[in-house]
């Protein structure tokens, strides 16, 4: 929903009623992931996408009688051998949407996370999508505090719970809570759409690939910082769209930030007196990806001089040197694609083989279809 929360408040000042879709759950090969949105407005105008194209028109069907109605609704949308290519997924994947019209709540709880968004504040909003509650009822988490209600303390005392633990997965999702023997005897199921700061990129070394890299980090939704101890190179003229530019030693550098296991740490100096001492720091330090830049021959001495700093075997395994999948690139652009596409596949913990050659599923998080919620079935 990140993508349009601009518009989607647009819309609420200018006071034109519009109906929101989102993907709350995926199920095998589908083409986009649980938390994409899309959003109908009273006159037809669409923004966003919910499936690359497969089932958006009917979507803008369902948002028309949800602004009719009022009333929130479920749909199912999926694929049967015989009818591939009516209405459906092509792709062979089930998608659940979660469509709803659009309330004053949700208009200012909007504007609260476009403000959390710029101030990188961890925020989360989460919808009563079945259950006990009103379906289409909002509650708002900022800074531990809960804003809005689901009609009970109780209620909001659970999901607070809740909705916290969704936070700290960073992920949208849905979360159920309630039922017989539990805190709660209410049942209600929750999606939680999260507004996390966005992860970061470290780029060491301000060296002439490094330039293609931090664009591609952007591109990717990474805060991207260029980091080098050298001011000459290190330098706004040469990196336009670096978030952040340090000049600092690369290893002091980062015994100053905070990571986590999002974080992606690009070492592209080759030069031993800075490569060695922030490597050594890096690798114990439990961020998502450590990559190093630097020939095969240059690898194997790093390697010989990081072990002399009493890293260990599990520690070097950690280590992606040289840096980037082997796709024969060599410009500078080429190069960072090899390393966004190493990154990626190290994320999903993903072979990084062509498609044409694996047999895994295309797309991660495949599952079977769950029938706990009331869903009408389109295929």
């Amino acid at each position: 929903m990140r993508e349009i929360v601009d518009q989607l408040i647009r819309w609420h000042e200018d006071g034109v009623r519009f109906a929101v879709a989102t993907v709350i759950r995926t199920f095998s090969s589908a083409p986009q992931g649980v938390g994409a949105a899309m959003a109908v407005s009273a006159a037809g105008e669409v923004v966003g996408s919910i499936s690359g194209g497969c089932v958006e028109a009917a979507v803008v069907d369902i948002a028309e009688t949800v602004l009719d109605s009022g009333i929130p609704t479920h749909q199912r949308f999926g694929v049967s051998d015989d009818d591939a290519f009516t209405i459906g997924l092509t792709c062979g994947g089930t998608i659940d949407v979660f469509v709803e019209p659009a309330t004053p709540d949700m208009g200012i709880f909007l504007k609260r996370i476009r403000n959390s968004v710029h101030t990188h504040t961890p925020t989360a909003m989460a919808t009563v999508i079945a259950g006990d509650a009103p379906a289409g009822r909002h509650v708002l988490l900022v800074n531990d505090t809960l804003e809005g209600t689901l009609g009970s303390t109780g209620r909001d005392r659970v999901a607070r719970t809740q909705v916290t633990g969704a936070l700290h997965t960073g992920a949208d999702s849905v979360v159920r809570f309630g039922g017989t023997g539990q805190e709660c005897v209410d049942d209600v199921t929750l999606f939680v759409r999260t507004f996390t700061p966005p992860p970061h990129m470290i780029v060491f070394g301000a060296i002439d690939f490094a330039d293609s890299l931090v664009q591609i980090g952007k591109m990717l939704g990474y805060f991207v910082t260029l980091c080098d101890a050298r001011p000459t190179f290190a330098t706004r003229a040469r990196f336009p769209q670096a978030d952040e530019i340090v000049v600092e030693w690369p290893h002091r550098y980062l015994e100053t930030v905070k990571v986590d296991e999002r974080t992606v740490l690009c070492v592209l100096t080759h030069d031993t007196k800075f490569d060695i001492p922030v490597l050594t720091k890096a690798l114990r330090l439990p961020v998502g990806y450590v990559g190093a830049m630097g020939s095969r021959r240059t690898t194997v001495r790093r390697e010989s001089e990081l072990r002399e700093q009493g890293l260990t075997d599990v520690e070097l395994s950690r280590l992606h040197a040289p840096i980037g999948l082997d796709i024969g690139g060599r410009t500078p652009f080429e190069t960072a694609i090899s390393i966004a596409a190493e990154i990626i596949s190290a994320r999903e913990e993903r072979s990084g083989v062509s498609l044409k050659n694996g047999d895994a599923a295309i797309h991660s998080g495949s599952g079977a279809v769950d029938p706990t919620l009331p869903f009408m079935v389109a295929v």
